[in-house]
């Protein structure tokens, strides 16, 4: 690394970058990773990026991949042009250094369909300079272009494109300043049911030696469910779900086309189930192959024995969905009793629901079976899982609760997000803690950013292992403790369930 009187500068095997100076942090954004995945290079997987010659700015975020329209996402990816979609950005406190800093890599989230580093939530200045690690972002494929499951392509494109991102860490980082030997995933939502996939991976083996998984959500697919959403989605174009027909598609035009199946997933309920109840078209696939099993079973076999584990959700995860369609405090008990039957477990699990919450309303017992089987169920038995097979893993709930908008979304999903970056003004944080956030949440946000940068560092975040005896659990809130896990009516009611893959349950 050569640092100039104004610019720093970097040298990799592909070419000469120069980059920029925010707030004392060396920042290079925008660098290709891979090729860009169009033409012949369409629904394949990741090549490695061909370099360049001369010196390469990277002072700017490269594309969106291209995005499904949730929270107008397709505009921002329209909005800027280009196609070199897997690129790659990095924040590095200590330029000058010849390696040895931690490395932690994130991987946004956005229910595999949306998602960009380039946002700004995801700045990782902040967490670089305050916690003295090397934070790394990138894109990567989401919606159908990563996800749907193509005749003659292979299956979990989007996986395949973190396995790159981490491939070019462990044989750049070095020149950052960061040691390719001490590299930590983290993501939260899809980017921890990323994670999870990654501990599960075998490509992805070797690649990272710490995992931080953030409200993993449940949601993995059978290849056969995968493939009928994705004949679904090339149908609304009068095409088949093969390379052939789709390589030559505008890729705004089949994102539109996966939209117009998601705006209709209800209809699909009977072939499709749970993820159809939950309007989730795209998750990564049991293929046995790019992913042999879920990373539960996975982790049971010990499959991340050798990585140490940084696992949690939030108390009330539901509450953000529940807020944004408009039904806060207005669920029927006839919505609470088809969430109950569709997503309790067991053909006794909604009258579970019931004994174990007897003064929960219809509100509630909605919120909490949402919120146990997409996210905190999930979390909750991959950290059982790798603690079982004798890995070693951390657990963490956070129960402070949002302050914005009235204090309407509790400690819901997606809160962890800012408090672990420290940007809590600018981008969805906004919304959730206000637009002048509070010295409770500044100081909560310290104590995460410290035990996330600690884990990253040296494996302790501050708190005592999970086991299944005592089940220490991390409360992040005004004033922090460790406890019991303190959702126990819930845990018991999922005790014996497995998460396995979703199937294809009908195919009228």
């Amino acid at each position: 690394m050569t640092v100039a009187a104004s610019r720093p500068e970097v040298r990799l095997p592909a070419g000469k970058l120069r980059g920029g100076w925010e707030t004392g942090t060396a920042v290079f954004r925008g660098i290709p990773f891979a090729e860009p995945p169009v033409a012949a290079l369409r629904f394949a997987a990741p090549r490695p990026t061909r370099g360049w010659d001369g010196v390469r700015e990277a002072v700017s975020f490269g594309p969106p991949p291209p995005q499904a329209g949730a929270f107008g996402m397709d505009a921002l990816s329209r909005g800027t042009p280009g196609d070199d979609w897997l690129t790659i950005n990095v924040w590095t406190p200590d330029p000058g250094r010849d390696g040895g800093l931690p490395v932690m890599v994130w991987i946004q989230g956005g229910a595999y369909a949306i998602g960009t580093s380039g946002l700004p939530e995801y700045d990782g200045g902040r967490l670089a300079r305050d916690g003295g690690v090397v934070v790394v972002t990138f894109n990567y494929r989401v919606g159908i272009e990563g996800f749907a499951q193509i005749e003659g392509a292979p299956a979990n494109r989007g996986l395949l494109d973190q396995v790159a991102a981490l491939e070019w860490v462990r044989d750049n980082i070095l020149a950052f300043g960061g040691d390719p030997h001490l590299v930590t995933v983290f993501g939260q939502s899809a980017g921890g049911g990323s994670v999870a996939a990654l501990l599960a991976m075998p490509p992805a083996a070797g690649l990272f030696h710490r995992a931080i998984a953030q409200s993993v959500p449940g949601t993995f697919f059978t290849t056969a469910l995968a493939a009928d959403i994705a004949a679904a989605c090339a149908t609304e174009l009068g095409l088949r779900p093969t390379v052939a027909d789709l390589s030559t598609v505008d890729p705004a035009l089949l994102a539109a086309a996966g939209d117009t199946v998601t705006a209709e997933i209800g209809e699909w309920a009977h072939a499709w189930g749970r993820a159809a109840y939950r309007t989730i078209p795209f998750a990564p696939v049991v293929d046995g192959h790019v992913l042999p099993v879920t990373p539960w079973q996975a982790l049971a076999d010990g499959a991340g024995r050798d990585i140490e584990l940084l696992a949690g959700h939030t108390r009330d995860e539901q509450r953000l969905f529940t807020a944004l369609d408009g039904t806060l405090g207005q669920v029927t008990p006839e919505q609470a009793t088809t969430a109950l039957e569709v997503f309790a477990p067991g053909p006794d699990g909604a009258r579970r629901y019931r004994d174990r919450f007897p003064d929960a309303g219809p509100d509630d017992l909605y919120e909490l079976v949402n919120s146990d089987w997409l996210f905190r169920m999930p979390t909750l038995h991959l950290t059982q899982a790798q603690t079982t097979a004798g890995g070693r893993a951390h657990l963490y709930e956070l129960t402070w609760p949002a302050p914005g908008m009235g204090g309407v979304f509790g400690a819901c999903h997606g809160l962890d997000v800012p408090l672990v970056f420290g940007n809590l003004d600018s981008g969805q944080p906004a919304i959730l803690l206000g637009e002048n956030p509070s010295a409770e949440a500044e100081a909560l946000s310290a104590r995460m950013r410290t035990a996330w940068t600690a884990f990253a560092t040296h494996g302790d975040p501050g708190w005592p292992a999970y086991d299944t005896g005592q089940r220490l659990t991390q409360l992040f809130d005004t004033r922090p403790a460790v406890t019991t896990y303190p959702e126990e009516p819930s845990r018991q009611i999922w005790h014996d369930h497995t998460f396995s893959a979703l199937p294809l349950i009908d195919r009228r």
